[in-house]
């Protein structure tokens, strides 16, 4: 009996644990919509701590190199606009070196002013003695040559003078003598100081004679000025046959040799001017001189004029073109 009371007692302790025992939750699942993630996650590099910068946080370095200085500014002279070349050339230049060329286009005379007083980065001109003085006082730093063409003596069909086929030294008497209009640029320029040059070199002055006109211009407002006066001017050969629909001049002394027109790239002396982005003129330098740049030089003109408007000269010496 005492037997069968324990059995009873230790059934009922056992229920009596199993009812009060919390029961263990069921996990919760939570119902979530799909999310597409990506065929390929992106590489994320490792930044080493040195290797943080302002800059770098900022923004991403470039793909390739870019100069620190982007603006460039070019002096030059009128010639080399008016015929179209510096619309070949800078385009080019812009896009393989990531530099923004503004370009001044006046006199050989203004630009070299500019460089002197440290107006302008890089020089191309065409008065190789006012070069030579340029670098001499110290305003220039490097000089190469680039190219040339020739200068020749344009005028009216009827030809008043009787120039056409002379030499140059005898069409300048001739004109003098004949007081036949002559248009001069009078601006300090490359062409100017070659005029002036050829003046001298036969003894006369037409300067204050009433047929001797004075434009103070470019070279393609003072051809303008004397196709409307019928004179006769000097002028480069490139600019000439870019605007020669426009004109009702014709080529009457071309082929002396003192009439070559030859171009230096100049540029202006960081040590004098320490503002003057140097690296990009000499990125500007290098590119007129390069081989590429050379060719494209070389053929300006002959698909539309039937023959170049210059000659590439980089692969010469002053010498090789009669220079001192």
């Amino acid at each position: 009996m005492k037997k069968a009371l324990y059995l009873v007692l230790m059934l009922f302790l056992v229920f009596s644990a199993a009812c009060t025992a919390s029961p263990t939750p069921a996990p919760t699942v939570i119902q979530t919509e799909a999310v597409a993630l990506p065929r390929e996650m992106p590489t994320v590099a490792t930044i080493e701590p040195a290797m943080v910068t302002e800059t770098s946080l900022a923004s991403p370095a470039p793909s390739q190199a870019s100069p620190t200085a982007t603006d460039l500014i070019l002096s030059t002279t009128t010639s080399t606009q008016d015929s179209g070349l510096l619309d070949a050339l800078i385009p080019l230049f812009e896009e393989q070196s990531g530099y923004k060329v503004k370009v001044v286009a006046v006199g050989t005379g203004q630009a070299l002013k500019m460089g002197e007083e440290g107006n302008a980065d890089v020089l191309l001109v065409h008065a190789p003695s006012s070069e030579v003085a340029f670098m001499q006082a110290g305003n220039g730093k490097d000089r190469a040559l680039v190219m040339h063409n020739d200068f020749v003596i344009v005028g009216p069909k009827a030809d008043p003078a009787g120039i056409k086929g002379k030499a140059v030294a005898d069409a300048f008497k001739a004109i003098y003598e004949k007081q036949a209009n002559f248009v001069s640029r009078g601006d300090d320029s490359g062409t100017h100081k070659m005029e002036l040059t050829l003046w001298k070199d036969v003894n006369l002055d037409p300067k204050g004679k009433p047929w001797y006109i004075e434009t103070g211009q470019g070279m393609g407002a003072t051809l303008t000025v004397a196709s409307e006066k019928e004179a006769y001017t000097l002028t480069d050969r490139a600019t000439y046959l870019a605007n020669q629909k426009n004109l009702s001049l014709e080529i009457l002394v071309e082929g002396d040799k003192k009439l070559l027109n030859i171009y230096h790239v100049i540029t202006v002396n960081p040590e004098k001017w320490p503002k003057v982005n140097y690296e990009g003129a000499m990125a500007f330098l290098k590119f007129l001189t390069a081989p590429e740049t050379q060719q494209v030089i070389a053929k300006f003109g002959v698909e539309q004029y039937g023959q170049p408007l210059f000659y590439a000269d980089a692969d010469k010496t002053d010498a090789d073109l009669g220079l001192p």
